[in-house]
Protein backbone atom coordinates (compact mmCIF):
# COMPACT_ATOMS: atom_id res chain seq x y z
CA UNK A 1 0.00 0.00 0.00
CA UNK A 2 1.46 3.40 -1.13
CA UNK A 3 1.67 6.50 1.41
CA UNK A 4 3.31 9.53 2.30
CA UNK A 5 6.42 8.79 4.02
CA UNK A 6 9.23 11.23 5.68
CA UNK A 7 12.78 9.55 5.00
CA UNK A 8 16.36 10.07 6.58
CA UNK A 9 18.89 8.86 3.83
CA UNK A 10 16.21 6.51 2.52
CA UNK A 11 14.68 5.20 5.80
CA UNK A 12 11.63 6.27 8.18
CA UNK A 13 12.87 9.09 9.99
CA UNK A 14 12.11 8.83 13.95
CA UNK A 15 11.21 11.69 15.97
CA UNK A 16 14.60 11.27 17.53
CA UNK A 17 15.56 12.29 13.58
CA UNK A 18 13.05 14.78 13.50
CA UNK A 19 13.41 16.66 16.65
CA UNK A 20 16.77 18.31 16.31
CA UNK A 21 16.26 19.40 12.45
CA UNK A 22 12.76 21.30 14.41
CA UNK A 23 14.92 23.72 16.25
CA UNK A 24 17.72 24.29 13.40
CA UNK A 25 17.61 26.81 10.31
CA UNK A 26 20.81 25.72 8.49
CA UNK A 27 19.50 23.65 5.61
CA UNK A 28 18.66 23.86 1.92
CA UNK A 29 16.16 22.10 0.11
CA UNK A 30 14.38 21.82 -3.34
CA UNK A 31 10.65 20.84 -3.71
CA UNK A 32 8.89 19.63 -6.84
CA UNK A 33 6.10 18.23 -8.35
CA UNK A 34 5.49 14.12 -9.00
CA UNK A 35 3.45 13.19 -11.42
CA UNK A 36 3.13 9.63 -12.78
CA UNK A 37 6.13 8.57 -10.25
CA UNK A 38 8.48 11.16 -12.68
CA UNK A 39 9.63 15.04 -12.58
CA UNK A 40 10.55 17.48 -14.66
CA UNK A 41 13.57 19.30 -14.80
CA UNK A 42 15.29 16.28 -12.30
CA UNK A 43 18.61 17.73 -13.15
CA UNK A 44 18.17 21.46 -12.08
CA UNK A 45 16.91 19.89 -8.60
CA UNK A 46 19.95 17.93 -8.74
CA UNK A 47 22.54 21.10 -9.78
CA UNK A 48 20.30 22.97 -6.99
CA UNK A 49 21.11 20.34 -4.49
CA UNK A 50 24.74 20.11 -5.18
CA UNK A 51 25.49 23.56 -5.61
CA UNK A 52 23.90 24.49 -2.20
CA UNK A 53 25.93 21.94 -0.18
CA UNK A 54 29.15 23.31 -1.17
CA UNK A 55 27.73 26.73 -0.43
CA UNK A 56 26.48 26.22 2.89
CA UNK A 57 28.15 22.82 3.95
CA UNK A 58 31.58 22.46 1.41
CA UNK A 59 30.63 19.32 0.27
CA UNK A 60 28.06 17.36 -1.59
CA UNK A 61 25.59 14.02 -1.75
CA UNK A 62 26.80 12.36 -4.74
CA UNK A 63 23.45 12.76 -7.61
CA UNK A 64 23.31 8.88 -7.80
CA UNK A 65 22.59 8.87 -3.86
CA UNK A 66 20.64 11.38 -3.99
CA UNK A 67 18.57 10.01 -7.08
CA UNK A 68 18.29 6.70 -4.76
CA UNK A 69 16.85 8.88 -2.17
CA UNK A 70 14.26 10.45 -4.09
CA UNK A 71 13.31 7.32 -6.29
CA UNK A 72 12.81 5.74 -2.79
CA UNK A 73 10.34 7.83 -1.48
CA UNK A 74 8.62 8.39 -5.07
CA UNK A 75 8.33 4.85 -4.58
CA UNK A 76 6.53 4.36 -1.54
CA UNK A 77 3.41 6.84 -2.25
CA UNK A 78 1.09 7.24 -5.08
CA UNK A 79 1.54 8.48 -8.40
CA UNK A 80 1.13 11.59 -7.70
CA UNK A 81 2.35 13.66 -4.87
CA UNK A 82 4.94 16.88 -3.83
CA UNK A 83 8.16 16.11 -2.49
CA UNK A 84 10.54 18.06 -0.76
CA UNK A 85 14.07 16.79 -0.53
CA UNK A 86 16.36 18.77 2.61
CA UNK A 87 19.75 18.91 2.86
CA UNK A 88 21.31 19.63 6.59
CA UNK A 89 24.78 18.41 8.44
CA UNK A 90 24.22 16.00 11.29
CA UNK A 91 26.45 18.11 13.12
CA UNK A 92 23.71 21.01 13.48
CA UNK A 93 23.96 24.83 13.60
CA UNK A 94 26.42 26.87 15.09
CA UNK A 95 29.55 24.83 14.75
CA UNK A 96 31.50 23.98 11.55
CA UNK A 97 31.22 20.05 11.00
CA UNK A 98 34.81 18.59 10.04
CA UNK A 99 35.45 17.03 6.47
CA UNK A 100 34.31 13.74 7.96
CA UNK A 101 30.65 14.35 8.58
CA UNK A 102 28.71 13.98 5.30
CA UNK A 103 25.96 16.03 4.90
CA UNK A 104 22.29 14.40 4.93
CA UNK A 105 18.94 14.00 3.47
CA UNK A 106 15.52 14.55 4.23
CA UNK A 107 12.80 13.39 2.00
CA UNK A 108 9.14 14.56 2.66
CA UNK A 109 5.87 13.66 0.42
CA UNK A 110 2.61 14.65 0.83
CA UNK A 111 -0.52 15.06 -1.47
CA UNK A 112 -0.71 16.72 -5.46
CA UNK A 113 -0.67 20.81 -5.65
CA UNK A 114 -0.99 23.04 -8.17
CA UNK A 115 -1.05 26.06 -5.59
CA UNK A 116 -3.49 28.71 -5.39
CA UNK A 117 -5.70 29.95 -8.37
CA UNK A 118 -5.22 33.58 -9.63
CA UNK A 119 -5.03 36.43 -10.36
CA UNK A 120 -2.97 37.66 -7.46
CA UNK A 121 -2.17 40.53 -5.92
CA UNK A 122 1.23 41.43 -4.83
CA UNK A 123 2.28 43.91 -2.13
CA UNK A 124 6.14 45.83 -3.17
CA UNK A 125 7.97 45.21 -0.15
CA UNK A 126 11.54 46.67 -0.36
CA UNK A 127 13.77 43.04 0.58
CA UNK A 128 17.27 41.34 0.03
CA UNK A 129 17.46 37.83 0.71
CA UNK A 130 20.68 37.07 2.52
CA UNK A 131 22.36 34.33 -0.35
CA UNK A 132 19.26 34.42 -2.71
CA UNK A 133 20.80 32.19 -4.89
CA UNK A 134 20.36 29.12 -2.16
CA UNK A 135 16.77 27.95 -1.25
CA UNK A 136 16.92 27.85 2.54
CA UNK A 137 15.04 26.37 5.08
CA UNK A 138 14.36 28.85 7.93
CA UNK A 139 13.89 32.16 6.24
CA UNK A 140 11.23 33.85 8.36
CA UNK A 141 11.30 37.16 6.35
CA UNK A 142 9.24 35.09 3.70
CA UNK A 143 6.90 34.47 5.97
CA UNK A 144 6.62 37.74 7.73
CA UNK A 145 6.01 39.36 4.63
CA UNK A 146 3.92 37.11 3.46
CA UNK A 147 1.56 38.18 6.08
CA UNK A 148 2.36 41.58 6.19
CA UNK A 149 0.95 41.64 2.78
CA UNK A 150 -2.07 39.61 3.31
CA UNK A 151 -2.48 42.17 6.17
CA UNK A 152 -2.61 45.04 3.76
CA UNK A 153 -5.15 43.33 1.18
CA UNK A 154 -2.59 41.82 -1.04
CA UNK A 155 -2.33 37.93 -1.74
CA UNK A 156 1.15 38.22 -1.43
CA UNK A 157 4.64 39.82 -1.67
CA UNK A 158 6.64 40.74 -4.46
CA UNK A 159 10.62 41.80 -3.00
CA UNK A 160 11.94 45.17 -4.52
CA UNK A 161 15.74 45.44 -3.93
CA UNK A 162 17.56 48.40 -2.73
CA UNK A 163 18.44 49.55 -6.19
CA UNK A 164 14.12 49.80 -6.92
CA UNK A 165 14.53 46.74 -9.04
CA UNK A 166 11.63 44.29 -9.03
CA UNK A 167 13.34 40.65 -8.07
CA UNK A 168 11.15 37.63 -6.57
CA UNK A 169 8.05 36.84 -4.61
CA UNK A 170 8.01 35.28 -1.34
CA UNK A 171 8.37 31.52 -2.77
CA UNK A 172 7.84 32.75 -6.24
CA UNK A 173 10.23 33.72 -9.11
CA UNK A 174 8.10 36.56 -11.30
CA UNK A 175 8.11 37.04 -14.81
CA UNK A 176 7.05 39.72 -17.26
CA UNK A 177 5.44 40.42 -20.54
CA UNK A 178 5.93 43.17 -23.00
CA UNK A 179 3.34 41.79 -25.78
CA UNK A 180 5.55 39.43 -27.37
CA UNK A 181 8.27 38.49 -25.47
CA UNK A 182 9.11 37.41 -21.91
CA UNK A 183 11.13 39.87 -19.67
CA UNK A 184 12.78 38.02 -16.83
CA UNK A 185 13.91 40.39 -14.06
CA UNK A 186 17.83 41.32 -13.25
CA UNK A 187 18.56 41.56 -9.77
CA UNK A 188 19.86 39.21 -7.37
CA UNK A 189 17.33 36.12 -6.63
CA UNK A 190 16.95 32.40 -6.59
CA UNK A 191 16.90 30.61 -9.90
CA UNK A 192 14.08 28.83 -9.93
CA UNK A 193 13.71 25.01 -11.12
CA UNK A 194 10.31 26.25 -12.72
CA UNK A 195 12.24 28.93 -13.94
CA UNK A 196 15.09 27.03 -15.71
CA UNK A 197 12.79 24.73 -16.96
CA UNK A 198 10.52 27.48 -18.63
CA UNK A 199 13.55 29.50 -20.22
CA UNK A 200 15.15 26.54 -22.09
CA UNK A 201 12.05 25.32 -23.35
CA UNK A 202 11.16 28.68 -24.28
CA UNK A 203 14.31 28.66 -26.28
CA UNK A 204 13.56 25.46 -28.01
CA UNK A 205 9.86 27.10 -29.01
CA UNK A 206 11.82 29.87 -30.37
CA UNK A 207 9.64 32.23 -27.97
CA UNK A 208 11.86 35.48 -27.37
CA UNK A 209 12.89 36.32 -23.86
CA UNK A 210 15.54 38.52 -22.17
CA UNK A 211 16.93 39.78 -19.30
CA UNK A 212 16.40 43.72 -18.30
CA UNK A 213 15.59 45.49 -14.80
CA UNK A 214 11.80 45.51 -13.72
CA UNK A 215 10.98 48.64 -11.43
CA UNK A 216 7.48 49.79 -10.60
CA UNK A 217 7.43 53.18 -12.61
CA UNK A 218 8.35 50.73 -15.70
CA UNK A 219 5.41 48.11 -15.24
CA UNK A 220 2.71 50.42 -16.95
CA UNK A 221 4.63 50.08 -20.08
CA UNK A 222 4.25 46.12 -19.53
CA UNK A 223 1.48 43.77 -20.79
CA UNK A 224 1.69 41.27 -18.00
CA UNK A 225 3.08 39.37 -15.57
CA UNK A 226 3.12 36.18 -14.00
CA UNK A 227 4.16 34.01 -10.70
CA UNK A 228 5.92 31.00 -10.41
CA UNK A 229 6.85 27.84 -8.87
CA UNK A 230 7.33 24.28 -8.39
CA UNK A 231 3.22 24.01 -8.57
CA UNK A 232 2.75 26.18 -11.88
CA UNK A 233 4.98 27.62 -14.26
CA UNK A 234 2.27 30.81 -14.66
CA UNK A 235 0.19 32.44 -12.12
CA UNK A 236 -1.21 35.85 -13.15
CA UNK A 237 -0.86 38.71 -11.16
CA UNK A 238 -3.08 41.95 -12.20
CA UNK A 239 -1.56 44.11 -9.34
CA UNK A 240 1.85 44.99 -7.83
CA UNK A 241 1.48 47.70 -5.20
CA UNK A 242 -0.77 50.68 -6.91
CA UNK A 243 0.13 49.13 -10.23
CA UNK A 244 -2.60 47.17 -12.21
CA UNK A 245 -1.08 45.01 -14.70
CA UNK A 246 -3.38 43.33 -17.81
CA UNK A 247 -3.81 39.43 -17.04
CA UNK A 248 -2.54 38.34 -20.45
CA UNK A 249 -4.05 34.84 -20.96
CA UNK A 250 -1.68 34.18 -23.92
CA UNK A 251 1.56 34.97 -21.86
CA UNK A 252 0.09 32.07 -19.45
CA UNK A 253 -0.62 30.04 -22.13
CA UNK A 254 3.01 30.12 -23.50
CA UNK A 255 4.38 29.20 -20.28
CA UNK A 256 2.37 26.61 -19.54
CA UNK A 257 3.27 25.17 -23.09
CA UNK A 258 6.67 25.17 -22.79
CA UNK A 259 6.57 23.66 -19.17
CA UNK A 260 4.77 21.05 -20.50
CA UNK A 261 7.47 20.58 -23.14
CA UNK A 262 9.49 19.25 -20.69
CA UNK A 263 10.05 15.51 -20.29
CA UNK A 264 9.21 13.85 -17.17
CA UNK A 265 12.03 11.65 -16.06
CA UNK A 266 11.99 9.24 -13.22
CA UNK A 267 14.38 9.82 -10.24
Amino acid sequence: MSSFVVQRDGRAASAGDLAPLAFAGYAHFTAMQVRGGRVRGLDLHLDRLRSASLTLLGRALPDDRVRARLRAAVEAGPADLSLSATVYSPAGEFTVAGPEVEPELLVRTGPASTGPRGPLALAAIEHERFLPAVKQVGEAAKTYYLRQAVDEGFDDAAFVDRRGRLSEGSIWNVAFWDGSAVVWPEAEMLAGTTMGIVRRQLDRLGVPQRVEEVTLAGLPTLAGAVVMNSWTPGLAVHRIGAVSLPEAPSFVEVLHEAYEAEPLTAP
